[in-house]
């Protein structure tokens, strides 16, 4: 039997142990009546509640939260009667981690589900849809999923493809919904051109490319301008989006029944957003609408703040304590009538069930595409603490689908030629602290870091001690090796192996910030059986390594070098150029032992090739092999491992970004500039 036929009839457990009952005995068949209709008024006086969600775009480039240079009159509206969050993340800078961490209402490292975009063996049953499914919601999903489990990413959903709607016939009438529609017209891609030739006039969308206030973070040259003023075109799209569900909703008689949250999956397009944990990759517009019958729900913090006197409107609120991901499922839940369940690491902001505000933020990254480079983030507001478990890893390696930006591309040219002049830009290109502290309300885009200032180290302690300790209370997954993570439910593993979390932990913290003190312990740890306890070893003697700590090659790289683990092997041989040892570093690095693991030789290569003073060592091991690896390797998608040999050769003097992509990317380029996007899908 079809199941969405189940649906409404499964609630009414009354209704079938009645029908159970004796057939003909008129008092039961009046009964049964009654307790249905009881049920169906029940399911009628549910919200709806409709996402809708795009991609890509911070939160300071929608009007409502005062950028000047777009107009986004729709959800302008919505915030002004509605709900406008001013400190909301998205827990994770990318769109998998952020996703899985969205559906679940845990951490996405909880899970062992952030690296992205990887699918990982995880436990059954934490996708929340399905907990709406049961209570008698209607769920849909126009269409992306992209959650970083090997479970059924559908399976969740009444209907989840390009023609899922509220409006399906398959939804009974009556029936609440949860919809979700996630439009990909403000996505990267759309300004992903690789240059800026044959662009549009973005002026006739009334966007001034040379008017525009870029933020600081970035360096004002006219491919940034030019990017950005694309994506604030893609914005002002987002907006009519919005418009034609307000549309349909009213056209439906559905407005009066629907809350409406609109958010990003994470942060924006310019160089140093996405794929970041600077507040321009967490930092996101969220924006929730509550029409006049379900204002009761809406959040009733102190923190909100009215912002209107339109007494035949509701004033809108903000909210301004931190909101996050994790917290939309248990609120979306919570508006629903049903109880989070009490593994949900997120609050329920609104609702029945609200539980109040956060104190604090917390955010995570695991990858940049090929490199493994764990990093942390809380924050309360106020202050923002980094914490890099390999800061010798600069913040600036390649993911190469961000890099067709042509922001990007100049962005590297000004730093990497040796023509940039303010040292701010320069920052995601060199070694940085393993702690950065940053105060939001002084230096909202994070440049001055004070983690070395005398004045603050009260607060870099407190802040230290909340991400140490988030990381043992969520039972942080993210400090295993991708290898680690095959072919097992890592979530399972450790709990009935009753792995040494804690001693994985305490080491990861040890590699960040190791001092020579600290080599005793990380010899012992590079010997020891488990995989991961020997990568984080190395880690620690790769950053002693990097500062020139080190006054010789330990042995033990000689033997790690040949490890079978090729994150243990690379790292080894990362080490060895530094101390010592290149030549057999640098030919462990170009040579895997399987084709497969070449890219992560290759990562620790480009770490290598962002120092000035390794150029002449990586161009006399290294320049011969990377030739012509650049030529043979596949680089036409952006994982591709001809893309990265191009990388380092750009790093190394020895190439012109332009052509980093290949000369055929220059005609696909001109098609894009030519384009725009769709504002899909729709109602």
């Amino acid at each position: 039997m079809d199941r969405k036929k189940l649906i409404l009839p499964a609630l009414m457990a009354g209704t079938a142990a009645i029908n159970q009952a004796e057939a003909g005995a008129a008092e039961n068949d009046a009964s049964a009546t009654h307790e249905s209709q009881a049920t169906e008024n029940k399911l009628q006086d549910r919200p709806n509640i409709l996402w809708l969600t795009f991609e890509d775009t911070s939160f300071y480039e929608f009007g409502c939260y005062g950028n000047r240079d777009v107009h986004t009159p729709n959800t302008d509206s919505l915030a002004a009667h509605g709900v406008l969050f001013t400190n909301a993340w998205s827990n994770a800078p990318q769109s998998s981690p952020a996703r899985s961490s969205l559906i679940t209402g845990c951490y996405a490292t909880t899970y062992g589900m952030d690296i992205h975009p990887v699918s990982t063996d995880t436990p059954g049953n934490i996708l929340f849809p399905q907990l709406l499914r049961e209570a008698g919601y209607y769920c849909t999903n126009n269409r992306k999923t992209h959650y970083n489990t090997t479970l059924n990413n559908k399976s969740c959903w009444d209907e989840c493809d390009k023609a899922a709607s509220y409006n399906s016939a398959q939804r009974q009438e009556g029936q609440p919904f949860f919809a979700v529609f996630n439009t990909a017209t403000s996505h990267m891609g759309r300004v992903r051109t690789f240059h800026t030739d044959g662009r549009r006039d973005y002026t006739i969308e009334g966007i001034y490319p040379q008017l525009l206030d870029l933020p600081p973070h970035v360096p004002d040259l006219a491919e940034v301008r030019s990017d950005y003023a694309g994506h604030l075109e893609a914005v002002q799209d987002v907006d009519k989006w919005v418009g034609f569900f307000l549309e349909d909703l009213k056209k439906q008689g559905l407005d009066d029944d629907t809350i409406i949250f609109i958010f990003s999956d994470h942060g924006g397009c310019l160089p140093r957003g996405k794929g970041y944990l600077y507040e321009t990759g967490l930092h996101i517009p969220l924006i929730v609408y509550f029409p006049e019958k379900w204002r009761h729900l809406a959040p009733g913090c102190p923190s909100r703040q009215n912002r209107t006197s339109d007494k035949d409107t509701m004033p809108g609120l903000e909210y301004t304590a931190p909101a996050g991901f994790i917290d939309l499922a248990p609120s979306v839940l919570s508006l629903a009538g049903i109880k989070p369940p009490a593994h949900m690491q997120g609050k329920a902001l609104m609702g029945r069930y609200a539980e109040g505000d956060h104190r604090y933020h917390y955010a995570f990254a695991t990858n940049h595409l090929h490199h493994f480079t764990p990093v942390r983030a809380v924050s309360d507001g106020q202050y923002k603490y980094l914490r890099s478990y390999m800061p010798y890893r600069q913040f600036a390696l390649r993911n190469y689908y961000q890099w067709g930006m042509p922001s990007n591309k100049a962005w590297d040219r000004l730093v990497l030629g040796g023509h940039n002049t303010n040292p701010d830009w320069a920052q995601p290109f060199d070694v940085h602290p393993a702690e950065m502290l940053f105060d939001l309300e002084a230096d909202p885009f994070e440049l001055h870091d004070l983690s070395t200032d005398p004045e603050y180290q009260e607060v870099l302690e407190k802040f230290r001690k909340l991400e140490s300790a988030h990381i043992r209370e969520t039972v942080d997954l993210g400090f295993f090796l991708p290898t680690s993570r095959e072919n097992v439910v890592l979530y399972d593993m450790v709990r009935e192996e009753d792995y040494p979390l804690e001693e994985l932990w305490n080491l990861a913290e040890m590699a960040g910030t190791a001092t020579v003190k600290d080599i005793p312990a990380l010899m012992k740890a590079a010997s020891s059986s488990l995989d991961d306890f020997r990568f984080w070893a190395v880690a620690g003697l790769a950053k002693l390594a990097t500062e020139g700590t080190l006054d010789h090659c330990p042995e033990i790289l000689d033997t790690l070098i040949k490890d079978e683990n090729p994150y243990i092997a690379c790292e080894a041989a990362y080490t060895m150029v530094w101390c010592g040892k290149p030549g057999q570093g640098l030919d462990r690095l170009l040579n895997p032992d399987k084709e497969s693991d070449r890219k992560i030789g290759y990562s620790a290569l480009e770490c290598l090739s962002l120092h000035p003073e390794l150029t002449p060592v990586l161009t006399e091991y290294c320049l011969a092999d990377l030739m012509e690896m650049a030529e043979i390797l596949p680089r036409k998608a952006n994982e591709d491992a001809g893309l990265m040999a191009r990388g380092i050769l750009v790093n190394l003097g020895q190439l012109d970004i332009d052509l980093l992509h290949g000369e055929e990317a220059y005609m696909q380029g001109l098609k894009l500039n030519h384009g725009r996007r769709k504002m899909m899908p729709l109602p």
